[in-house]
């Protein structure tokens, strides 16, 4: 387990402290049922939390395999290096101060450091963290209440925030639980470290990861692979963004990009679900404990309510969610055991006329689930357990039952509120088999995130600069000035690397009319040295004589113009844009190009490198996409040439990644028979010491 067998689970803890939180630590291995030895340490107290104290790690009976350092931080540096020299086999430093508190503490970048040469290979975690519970093996080092039981099997969670770990601990929605931790500042076991050690227990059945930020792309990397060589799959519910791409924000494709960008494009390349709300991540926890992945978004609703079916319908617009129409064989069954009466649909409304009757309402559960769904839904909201009775609802549970049985497919029975599926229904149910889910838009993001962790993940690793070591080639952007290179070298190198560009000179305004003979009218007239040529009056097109050609350079006020070929036929523009995200790699940005990409923000990201697949694949889920494809009878792009131009971009970056920053096109004009790159933008990292 990633040498934190010992930690996670452990035979002996000590618990290194006084304080309420060591007491509370003491209370919670009794609560949980630990069935090893608990030693309090302490240098004068004879007890703690009911159980007798010693005095120092030196005089406990052997050394312990997990331990919970509950001392003020200095003293915290002095308890690891006893620790380590005594043998135990991992700890959990509770204590704040040390590098979230540089701000405030001027110190605690060192102490932490301190903290980490104390441990000298010992496994701890924190520090500023509340530790883990393991229900498994009923180990809790953790200094607050839970809402954890013991169990035999479950999903592991592992969060960034302390306090998230308690609030999910707390859930009563019949989701098994069988590992909860946290990881504080990361000085030892980061994120990545821990998940690894927790998807190895083949007790647990997936992983949840609430993430502020991620410090190992390459340790993700090494998770995500592991946990789906073992059949596991991974959640994640990512909150920030990072300060360097947010500074970046020279070009459109910076404006539309930044570190939360990078992150979701990464998560998505690791073949990890991203949610966007804890309830939605705790729903798709409990689908893959219950069935696991997704075969597709295609599932079946079933209600005995109209209202219930429209909201059923409603409620999965834009959350990727499909209803696959019922087929023949499909209607044919439904009306053998619905009769006349009911409107036959996907989501179906089977009426009150089967009611209780389980035969009835199991024949109609099991013909709604023989075609192509992945998954059946069952709406059912329980009645109040302390002023009504639920035993009428009870029937449409072996019903459920008796259809996956009939059907061999998943079949979940769904709440629309949190607060009609009680915990004991939940818990019931899971010793069933039959997976209960709650709250109705949360549970829909749960199933699409389902479905997109039953698709094969990625395999290639992201290209980042500190591992490729690349600092490109002396002399390749010639030209450069400055960290922002000029248009008509940054389009030299784009073409260089396979890019199909406008032909062009750029020149003293003099010699404009000149250049543009050459190139042959029509052309257009750009200013030299702005970034947003367009918004600041820079670019004049189509111009068809030398006099006018002679004007505008001269009404740019700049000494230099830049003269190209007009590049006419557009089928569509689009955006093709890089940035360098510090945290997470080269994020590839396509979408809908030309002056107002900011307004129509239409845009799909990626991390390099990306594959052709991948980058059609993106194309289609564009708002754009039609017009790609030609829209009413109009003409299509040539989508081969825009592969070619993201390969071009790629070539060039990947050679460079130790160069550039970010890279831009926009446009690039989209033609029948070409796409070309009218309008291009390199920024180059500081260039000192190359």
């Amino acid at each position: 387990m990633s040498g934190l067998d010992r930690l996670l689970r452990p035979r002996s803890i000590a618990v290194i402290g006084g304080g309420a939180w060591c007491t509370n630590v003491v209370r919670e291995c009794t609560k949980i049922g630990f069935e090893g030895p608990v030693w309090p340490v302490h240098p004068t107290r004879k007890e703690i939390g009911g159980v007798p104290a010693y005095p120092t790690v030196e005089s406990l009976p052997e050394p312990p395999d997990a331990c919970f350092v509950g001392i003020n931080r200095t003293a915290t540096v002095e308890a690891l290096r006893v620790l380590r020299h005594a043998g135990a086999g991992g700890a959990v430093c509770f204590a704040a101060g040390f590098s979230e508190a540089r701000a405030e503490l001027t110190d605690g970048g060192d102490l932490q450091e301190a903290l980490r040469t104390a441990a000298d290979g010992m496994p701890f975690l924190g520090p500023n963290c509340y530790g883990f519970v393991n229900a498994l093996d009923g180990a809790a080092l953790w200094p607050d209440q839970h809402g954890l039981i013991r169990r035999e099997a479950g999903v592991a969670i592992l969060t960034q925030s302390s306090n998230v770990a308690l609030n999910l601990s707390m859930q009563a929605r019949g989701l098994p639980i069988a590992y909860i931790g946290t990881v504080g500042n990361e000085a030892c076991v980061d994120l990545a470290r821990f998940g690894e050690a927790l998807v190895e227990d083949p007790r647990v059945t997936a992983l949840g990861l609430y993430i502020e930020g991620i410090r190992d792309v390459r340790g993700m990397e090494r998770l995500a692979a592991r946990a789906r060589a073992l059949g596991k799959r991974i959640v994640a519910m990512k909150l920030g963004a990072s300060e360097q791409s947010a500074r970046a924000a020279v070009s459109h494709t910076a404006s539309l990009t930044g570190s939360d960008v990078g992150a979701r494009a990464l998560l998505r390349r690791l073949g990890i679900a991203q949610v966007g709300s804890l309830s939605a991540f705790l729903e798709t926890l409990k689908i893959l404990d219950g069935v696991g992945p997704l075969d597709s978004d295609r599932v079946v609703s079933m209600s005995c309510s109209g209202g219930e079916a429209s909201l059923m319908a409603d409620s999965a617009l834009g959350r990727g969610v499909s209803f696959p129409p019922l087929g023949k064989a499909q209607t044919e069954a439904l009306r053998a055991a619905l009769g006349p009466k009911v409107a036959l649909a996907n989501p179906l409304d089977y009426n009150t006329y089967i009611w209780g009757d389980v035969p009835a309402m199991t024949a109609t559960f099991a013909a709604m689930m023989a075609g192509e769904a992945a998954l059946g839904l069952v709406v059912l909201d329980f009645p109040r357990a302390d002023r009504c009775s639920m035993d009428d609802w009870m029937p449409v549970l072996d019903a459920v039952a008796g259809a996956m049985a009939r059907s061999g497919k998943p079949v979940a029975v769904l709440s629309t509120l949190v607060e009609t599926l009680p915990e004991t229904v939940a818990e019931a149910c899971h010793a069933r088999g039959i997976l209960m889910l709650c709250d109705l838009p949360a549970a829909l993001d749960a199933v699409a995130a389902a479905a997109f962790l039953g698709q094969e993940a990625q395999a290639a690793p992201v290209l980042l600069p500190r591992d490729v070591g690349i600092q490109g080639e002396r002399g390749f952007f010639v030209g450069a000035e400055g960290a922002l290179l000029n248009e008509d070298t940054a389009k030299g190198a784009l073409a260089r690397a396979g890019m199909r560009v406008p032909g062009r000179r750029q020149l003293r305004v003099a010699g404009a009319a000149e250049a543009a003979t050459e190139i042959g009218l029509p052309v257009a007239v750009k200013a030299v040295g702005l970034a947003h040529k367009t918004e600041a009056g820079g670019v004049v097109l189509n111009l068809r004589t030398a006099e006018a050609v002679a004007a505008a350079a001269e009404a740019m006020g700049t000494p230099e113009v830049l003269v190209e070929e007009m590049i006419d036929g557009t089928v569509a523009e689009l955006l093709l844009g890089v940035v360098h995200d510090p945290a997470h790699g080269f994020v590839l940005t396509l979408g809908a190009g030309g002056v107002l990409t900011e307004v129509w923000q239409d845009t799909v990201s990626m991390l390099l490198p990306v594959t052709e697949a991948e980058v059609r694949g993106a194309l289609n889920r564009l708002r754009l996409a039609p017009v790609l494809a030609g829209w009413r009878g109009a003409p299509g792009a040539d989508l081969n040439a825009v592969w070619r131009a993201v390969q071009a971009v790629q070539t060039l970056v990947t050679a460079h990644a130790g160069e550039i920053a970010e890279v831009e096109i926009n446009p690039l004009i989209c033609r029948e028979k070409d796409a070309v790159a009218v309008d291009a933008l390199i920024r180059l990292n500081d260039r000192e010491g190359l």
